[in-house]
């Protein structure tokens, strides 16, 4: 598969036609996964294949505890469990939770109801001892760790893609994280980075729709000019793609 049309076709896939995803294949995957960049090669990541049914089923308890907050609040106009927020927006939101529950289970492209049943399940967790956290200790929101993680969990999708699979990676799980951990049998160091579902896609997207690199790049300054290219050396914007990429 050309690099540029990987990149431009990998979009969140969270429908799987539920064949099953051979070792081999996944083992691929996963072997491709590893060339990742990360802080220091110390390559920080671990990923637990789930398979035993009774704890994919209670990775899917877990996710429910919050999924059906996090539709609300998007529902209501909001990103979901953002570190800047409106808490009485918020509240809101979440009050009306009963009635997103019901809406959400009763659609018959529930993702989250039957997380435990996608093809392949994955919980990717981080060592905290081998993460260069240049912003631990300051007094916000921390982020700068994932880059030595999510960039792993990028390239387990595009491994994926080019081998006919499809996928999605998902954090709703993590806000129940000291369960997680518990029911994998995770020690203290390593944290939940995300959970990841992985199978054959019932169909593949083909527009993947983003704002264009004008909407999100200055020079100089956050408020400079505009960076842009003539348009004939561009390649178009929304030439690849329907579905969004998210990693909910």
């Amino acid at each position: 598969m050309d690099l540029i049309e990987a990149l431009r076709t990998t979009g969140a896939v969270r429908e799987f036609d539920g064949t099953p995803v051979p070792d081999d294949v996944l083992y691929r995957v996963l072997d491709t996964a590893r060339f990742a960049p990360n802080g220091g090669n110390r390559q920080a990541w671990r990923v637990v294949v789930v398979q035993d049914p009774a704890i994919r089923a209670a990775v899917r308890d877990l996710y429910l505890l919050h999924w059906y907050d996090y539709l609300a609040m998007a529902a209501a106009g909001l990103t979901p469990f953002a570190p800047v927020h409106d808490p009485d927006a918020e509240a809101a939101a979440v009050a009306r939770v009963d009635e997103v529950r019901a809406q959400a289970a009763a659609s018959s492209r529930a993702f989250a109801e039957h997380v435990d049943d996608v093809p392949v399940l994955l919980a990717l967790l981080a060592d905290l001892r081998s993460l260069a956290a240049m912003d631990r200790g300051f007094d916000r929101y921390t982020l700068i760790g994932g880059a030595s993680i999510y960039p792993f969990a990028w390239s387990i999708l595009l491994a994926a893609h080019a081998e006919g699979l499809g996928g999605v990676l998902t954090t709703v799980a993590i806000r129940e994280e000291g369960a997680i951990e518990a029911l994998l049998g995770a020690p203290p160091e390593l944290c939940v980075a995300g959970v990841m579902a992985l199978g054959y896609p019932t169909r593949r997207a083909t527009r993947l729709r983003r704002r264009p690199v004008e909407s999100f790049a200055t020079i100089d300054a956050v408020d400079g000019p505009v960076f842009t290219t003539p348009p004939s050396t561009a390649l178009p914007s929304t030439a690849l793609s329907s579905e969004a990429s998210g990693a909910e």
